[in-house]
């Protein structure tokens, strides 16, 4: 029998549901459970990819391609497992599926209704996803905030669930928020009212955890217990922290687990591995510091490169360093006056030890990232470029070693005389945007030798890709004999996946998109490589440029 967990939030968006639930799937798989997540979102729309970075923050894409909210990107890395399309479901995919099914017949004669019809296919999913999956506990996040317009329907399927299969196979857990009023004290009153409304909806929270800026005393904790009408010990304190790996520690030292495991009559078992927390105290405890410069253009927030920002951390982990992040904007560093760039990029560069070109979309900021690309080229700072990152490494090579004036992609100058990088050709006579891309795992063969090769040990890999250009194969011969080395290709050799330059102490770039792969107990090769590269300059810079080059930097 599965086991259900229901994760809802209140007060505020944003509140903490994803890394609750990561935290609390983490600290039960320490306890030798199979555990499945699910991410809902009330949103119309019926995936996450065509909507604004800077709006919803990153498109996690997962090995079957699904464009999912950035929520599954939390729960791979802290659950150690891979996820499909089934793992993530919006309020536009319920409609649009009900709809079609009402198109067909399939409701003939009914009236189509949010009860029973819409809660009907809400619930079908969840029960699909738990019995396939083979899961022993199935955690599901419900997104948005309770007194929302969009989350009744969904509140009311989960409260179904409750009711069908019992209530010691269901467990509810609010995570609500606590504030500090004037004197510093905390107010309890928002999480009152909150709880009051999942009341309303039909559903008691089993579990109450409170985000809080400071410690929760006594009286705060009696406060809350007699408010919301549950017992002392069922309330957990979400203590803020800026090392989200801590959560399952702090959550597990609170008696989760055991509260959990007694709500669900599930056996007590013993933690079985202490992986976890090993992981931690050497992010707590670095040896080394390294500084790297990302140069996006959803700089702002960062949500936007969240998996980018994880996998830099693992590489850190990796290496016993910390990774200290300079956010450089490409739309800044595009600006000129006439022909003369307005930044010096010798002084913005100066403290870091390795760039990063991540991935994006459109022409707004690609000079910029161009810029970093030959910056790093010609002043052998350790590089790695992500999926648009690549392409850029290919444009500035282009430019500027092959002497191809004005060289560029098709996406962003369709007029250019040397469309280095071009529309795949399967992609040319798409017209819909959602879901078109080429998306998802594909393999990947690896030179022998490369350093990409030597970061995998492996001659074929398999990685995420979300894609529509790629490297024109007109210029592959003419790019490879100066210097730019393909030094990953797909099977039929058609496609090019990795790039390099071999002279240069490390310059890699992929079509693809490894950050999503990466995780704290097992960080990606290509972060891990570049972190040690960029460690390795700034220890023993003289190795590996010259000290004119390194006195400019």
């Amino acid at each position: 029998m599965v086991k259900y967990i229901f994760v809802t939030g209140g007060v505020i968006s944003s509140v903490g549901k994803g890394i609750t639930t990561a935290s609390l799937g983490r600290i039960l798989i320490d306890r030798g459970y199979n555990v499945m997540v699910l991410k809902i979102d009330p949103y119309i729309n019926t995936d996450a990819g065509t909507m604004n970075p800077f709006q919803h923050g990153e498109v996690f894409v997962t090995n079957d391609g699904a464009e999912t909210d950035l929520d599954l990107g939390h729960y791979e890395r802290f659950l150690g497992i891979d996820l499909n399309k089934y793992s993530n479901f919006t309020s536009g995919s319920i409609y649009s599926t009900v709809i079609a099914k009402e198109r067909r017949g399939e409701y003939l004669g009914q009236t189509v209704q949010l009860i029973p019809h819409i809660t009907n296919e809400i619930k079908e999913r969840i029960y699909n996803l738990g019995k396939d999956s083979g899961a022993e506990v199935l955690i599901t996040e419900i997104g948005g905030t309770i007194g929302d317009f969009e989350t009744p329907p969904f509140v009311e399927a989960i409260k179904q669930i409750g009711m069908e299969v019992g209530r010691d196979n269901v467990l509810y857990i609010h995570v609500s928020m606590t504030i500090l009023g004037p004197s510093g004290e905390i107010k309890t009153k928002p999480t009152q009212h909150s709880v009051r409304e999942l009341l309303g909806l039909g559903i008691h929270p089993d579990i109450l955890i409170c985000r809080t800026g400071k410690a929760l005393d006594h009286q705060t904790r009696a406060k809350l217990a007699i408010h919301c009408g549950m017992p002392e010990e069922a309330l957990i304190e979400g203590r803020d922290t800026k090392m989200i790996e801590e959560i399952p520690l702090r959550f597990e030292k609170q008696g989760m687990a055991r509260l959990v495991m007694k709500k669900l009559a599930l056996e007590d078992r013993p933690i079985i591995t202490d992986d976890w927390e090993q992981m931690v105290n050497k992010l707590r405890n670095p040896r080394h510091t390294v500084s790297i410069a990302i140069v996006g253009k959803y700089n702002k927030g960062c949500d936007a490169y969240m998996s980018v920002v994880e996998a830099l951390k693992h590489g850190g982990i990796a290496n016993d360093a910390t990774v200290k992040i300079k956010w450089v904007s490409a739309e800044q560093l595009a600006k000129k006056k006439g022909h003369e760039s307005l930044h010096d990029l010798n002084q913005t560069f100066s403290d870091i030890d390795g760039i990063l070109v991540p991935g994006g979309f459109g022409h707004r900021g690609i000079e910029g990232k161009i810029a970093a690309v030959k910056y790093a080229r010609e002043n052998k700072v350790p590089y790695l470029g992500l999926c648009l990152g690549m392409q850029c490494m290919v444009i500035e090579f282009a430019r500027n070693v092959a002497g191809l004036k004005n060289a560029n992609s098709s996406e962003f100058d369709g007029d250019t005389p040397h469309p280095v990088i071009d529309l795949m050709p399967e992609q040319e006579n798409i017209e819909k945007m959602g879901g078109t891309m080429r998306l998802g795992l594909y393999p990947c063969v690896l030179e022998p030798g490369a350093k990409a090769y030597q970061a995998y040990q492996q001659p074929i890999i398999l990685e995420r890709h979300r894609h529509r250009y790629e490297l024109n194969n007109a210029y592959r011969k003419q790019l490879t004999k100066l210097g730019l080395y393909a030094s990953g290709v797909s099977p039929n050799k058609e496609l090019v996946e990795v790039v390099e330059i071999p002279d240069h102490p490390w310059m890699v770039a992929s079509q693809f998109h490894p950050e999503f792969q990466s995780k704290p107990l097992a960080p990606h090769p290509l972060f891990r490589d570049f972190i040690k590269a960029s460690m390795e300059l700034r220890f023993f810079g003289k190795d590996l440029t010259t000290e004119t080059q390194r006195t400019q930097r």
